[in-house]
C-alpha cells in the first residue's frame, strides 16, 4: 500500500539532484596573476535528475559535456558549487570520515577503467576482503562472502579468480570484479561511469547484461554514463540527454531514442551505430549541424548548443531555454517547443 504522505521512500526514490552545479577554478598564469579576476569551468550547470529503485537512468552526451562530473557529485568525492544532493529525501553533504564511509554503503562508484581502480599489487581477494570489512558485511564465514560476491557477477567458479592478480585477468573479467567490489558495501545506487567503454565490443553486452539483472534482484537503482545512445536505448528506462554542462533533454529511453527532440539529441542519434535506428531515423543533410563543443569557460549565451543547432533563431543567442513538456514525461529545453511563441 502506498504512503499517501508522497515521501521518497514511498515512490521508490533513492537519490536525488536538484540544480547542481560544479564550476572549477582555472589557475592564473603569467598575467592573470595580477588580476582579480578569477576564470572557472563551467562543469555542470543545473542538473536535476532522479535515481529510483529497480530502474536505470542514462546520462548520455558527448565526452566533456559533464556526464562524469554528474556521477563524482552524486558520489560526494567532489565538492558541488550549488544545488543539492538528497538521500532518501534528506539533504546530504559529506567531507570524508564516518559520514562519508555510511553514504558510501548506501552509494558507489563503478569506474570506467577497471585496471585503473583496482591495485596492481592485490589479489582480487584483498580488493573483495577490504571492501566486505570495511563496510561490516564480512559476516562469520569470509571465504563464503568472497565466494557468494564472485558468483554474483559471474565469476565461477569463485576459487578460479579469487587469489589473481588484476593483470590476470581480461578487461571484462576486471570490470566485474570493480561491480563485486561495490557490491560488497550492500548499496541501494550503483553509479557505473561509462562502464563498458574500455571493454572490448564483444563482451560488452554481457557486463550490461549483469548490470540489468544486479538491478532487477536487488532492487537497486542505477545511473549509466555513456556517450553511447543505441546501449541506452537497450538497457535504461530513463534517458537524460546532457551538452556542455547542461540537460537538454530527457525522458524515457525508446521515446527519447526513437522520437528525439532536441536537435542534438537527433545529432546524437543520428551518429549511433543502430540498426534499427538506421531504418527509421534518419537527419537530412541541412539538419546536422556543423562545429565543435562550446568552450566551458567562457560557455555562449543563451541555449549553449546555439553555434552547431541547424534552426538557431534569434532568441537562442541570448536566452536560455527552460524544459518544455512535449508529451508524457518528455521534455526538452529547446526554444523549438515553445506553444507562446508568436
Amino acid at each position: 500500500m502506498s504512503d499517501p504522505s508522497g515521501s521518497a521512500s514511498s515512490t521508490g526514490v533513492v537519490l536525488e539532484a536538484d540544480g547542481l552545479t560544479k564550476h572549477f577554478p582555472v589557475r592564473k598564469r603569467g598575467r592573470e596573476l595580477l588580476s582579480n579576476v578569477v576564470r572557472k569551468v563551467r562543469a555542470v550547470d543545473d542538473v536535476s535528475l532522479t535515481l529510483r529503485r529497480g530502474r536505470v537512468t542514462a546520462l548520455v552526451g558527448e565526452s566533456g559535456s559533464g556526464k562524469s562530473t554528474v556521477a563524482r557529485l552524486l558520489a560526494q568525492l567532489y565538492p558541488r558549487t550549488a544545488g543539492d544532493v538528497r538521500l532518501h529525501g534528506e539533504s546530504t553533504t559529506v567531507r570524508g570520515g564516518r559520514r562519508f564511509r555510511a553514504y558510501c554503503r548506501q552509494v558507489q562508484m563503478i569506474f570506467q577503467d577497471p585496471f585503473a581502480s583496482l591495485n596492481p599489487v592485490h589479489t582480487v581477494r584483498y580488493h573483495l576482503t577490504r571492501a566486505l570489512r570495511i563496510h561490516g558485511n564480512a559476516g562469520d564465514d569470509l571465504e563464503k562472502a568472497l565466494a557468494d560476491l564472485l558468483t554474483r557477477v559471474q565469476l565461477t567458479p569463485p576459487e578460479r579468480y579469487v587469489d589473481k592478480f588484476p593483470h590476470e585477468l581480461s578487461g571484462g573479467q576486471r570490470q566485474r570484479v570493480a561491480i563485486a567490489r561495490a557490491l560488497g558495501a550492500d548499496p541501494e545506487v550503483l553509479l557505473a561511469d561509462e562502464p563498458v567503454s574500455m571493454l572490448d565490443v564483444s563482451i560488452r553486452l554481457g557486463v550490461l547484461n549483469l548490470l540489468r539483472d544486479l538491478k532487477e534482484r536487488l532492487h537497486l537503482a542505477i545511473l549509466y554514463i555513456t556517450h553511447d545512445i543505441a546501449s541506452a536505448r537497450y538497457f535504461a528506462d530513463e534517458t537524460l540527454v546532457m551538452y556542455a554542462g547542461r540537460v537538454v533533454e530527457g525522458g524515457d529511453s525508446e521515446t527519447v531514442t526513437q522520437r528525439p527532440a532536441h536537435p542534438y539529441t537527433q545529432l546524437l542519434i543520428e551518429s549511433a551505430p543502430d540498426p534499427d535506428q538506421i531504418a527509421g531515423y534518419r537527419l537530412s543533410e541541412k539538419d546536422r549541424g556543423t562545429g565543435e563543443p562550446p568552450s566551458l569557460i567562457n560557455p555562449p549565451a543563451g541555449c549553449r548548443f546555439h553555434p552547431r543547432c541547424p534552426h538557431v533563431m534569434d532568441r537562442c543567442r541570448t536566452e536560455l531555454p527552460p524544459r518544455f513538456d512535449i508529451g508524457a514525461d518528455h521534455f526538452a529545453a529547446c526554444w523549438l517547443y515553445d506553444r507562446a511563441a508568436p
